[in-house]
């Protein structure tokens, strides 16, 4: 009998975020390809308006369709005492008591009632934010309910030398995942530019012991903002025009960098798959969290450009037990460095275009990871 897993995701209030959607697509596509039976399941605030409720999960369906997901749907209320959702006029959504029998609840959404996460036989957490997770878990800014085992991608969680605390809990480390079917290697042409997908005013301030600093995107940009006058290729920016980046637009394009709408260009998932593979590479930066406390974290969105065959550049967020710093995935600390990176990278294209995708088969191969969490998960 197939094992069941139902996976806790949290896609249902981001419809123009195709991205976003893909952190869980790889994960439950690696788990059915395994052989799991894959339930997926939408928390749902009791107070959302029915016409939005409707709407979002109308769109839900819709992407998720394509990848055989659409019949295997379900919503649970986010209250703590489990108060009923609004009626939903979208049919075919799955009776949560039928999720129930599955072996193993494995939530990658946080805020998870405890009502919800009892039902199930196993229950485990996958820290997805190494880092912040922690400190918010333990200042009380966000609430996890037990489950039976916690596993993170943040390398340095739990371990000695953490510039973080555990929160008392022992934390299992899983790399992160992608469904490498799904991402083939794609050539682009020779005059497409390095990109990235990023939010821009998103997730404020952290505050942790004595320190007080801004975590948005933004802010991990600024330092490099006149990078484009430095290097020969292009760069661009795919960023949510409406969420306010474009107070700086014309700054942006004045130092040479391309700009378009992450909310036009990365929608659904199959846009922001094909935005990805028309790309040259990935050239980013980091939350100043990320840097900051030393993680050694990696994105989802720069796994989905190394199985694409693609080199990225990424901003350095701490020593790695296997990441490289200069084959296929390149990590910088300062202009420099980012340069010189991105120069590298160009100059080599051909061989670093392999090594991205070489990377993406031996550590990131969403079958190997999740054959690994469901043998730790399940004993």
């Amino acid at each position: 009998m197939a094992i069941k897993v139902a996976i806790c995701a949290a896609t249902l209030d981001h419809p123009k975020s195709g991205g976003h959607q893909w952190v869980y697509l790889n994960w439950a596509l690696g788990l059915r390809e395994i052989g799991c039976e894959v339930v997926w399941l939408e928390g749902v605030r009791p107070e959302t308006p029915p016409e939005k409720l409707s709407e979002y999960v109308e769109i839900w369906k819709n992407h998720l369709d394509r990848y055989g997901f659409s019949k295997a749907l379900g919503l649970y209320s986010r209250s703590s005492i489990g108060e009923p959702l609004p009626h939903v006029s979208v049919p075919g959504l799955l009776d949560l008591e039928v999720t129930f029998d599955a072996d193993l609840l494995l939530n990658l959404a946080y805020i998870v009632p405890s009502w919800l996460v009892s039902r199930f036989k196993r229950s485990a957490l996958v820290d997805i934010d190494p880092g912040l997770t922690q400190i918010w878990f333990s200042a009380g800014d966000l609430r996890i309910v037990p489950h039976d085992i916690y596993f993170t991608i943040g390398e340095t969680v739990g371990r000695a030398g953490a510039l973080f605390p555990d929160c008392g809990l022992r934390w299992h480390y899983t790399r992160p995942a992608i469904f490498l079917p799904e991402w083939h290697v794609a050539k682009a042409n020779d005059d497409a530019p390095f990109s990235t997908i990023t939010g821009w005013w998103d997730e404020g301030w952290v505050e942790f012991e004595t320190e007080r600093y801004s975590n948005v995107k933004r802010d991990g940009f600024v330092p490099f903002f006149s990078l484009p006058k430095y290097v020969s290729q292009s760069l661009e920016l795919s960023v949510p025009e409406e969420t306010g980046v474009l107070e700086e637009k014309q700054a942006l394009l004045d130092h040479g960098w391309q700009i378009k709408d992450s909310f036009e260009t990365c929608s659904t998932p199959w846009d922001y798959q094909g935005y990805i593979q028309r790309s040259r590479g990935e050239f980013s930066c980091a939350r100043p969290s990320y840097v900051r406390l030393q993680n050694a974290w990696i994105s989802d969105r720069t796994l989905c450009y190394l199985a694409s065959g693609k080199p990225a550049i990424v901003q350095h967020t701490g020593p790695s037990r296997f990441l490289p710093d200069n084959e296929g995935l390149f990590r910088f600390r300062d202009m420099d460095e980012a340069v010189r990176c991105l120069e590298a990278a160009a100059a080599d294209y051909d061989n670093h275009c392999k090594s991205a995708r070489a990377l993406a088969e031996e550590y990131f191969d969403a079958e190997k990871v999740a054959k690994q969490l469901l043998e730790q998960a399940l004993t």
